[in-house]
């Protein structure tokens, strides 16, 4: 996925348990579905846009290009 576009690492830091169901759908969106997993994913504003919408559920660890 290093092909000279920019990424960013999130990891997951909070359950998506007793959460709403868009938020969860978020999460698997991002690949992302348990504790502690961290996906390595494009910096697009689309990508953006959902990490800034379950933010209390994850972390951007790294940016990356």
């Amino acid at each position: 996925m290093t092909d000279g576009k920019k990424t960013i690492v999130v990891k997951q830091v909070k359950s998506a348990a007793r959460r709403p169901a868009i938020q969860t759908a978020t999460l698997k969106g991002l690949g992302l579905n348990k504790m502690n997993r961290t996906r390595e994913l494009e910096d697009t504003p689309s990508v953006r846009g959902m990490v800034n919408k379950i933010s209390h559920l994850v972390e951007i660890i790294e940016e990356r290009g």
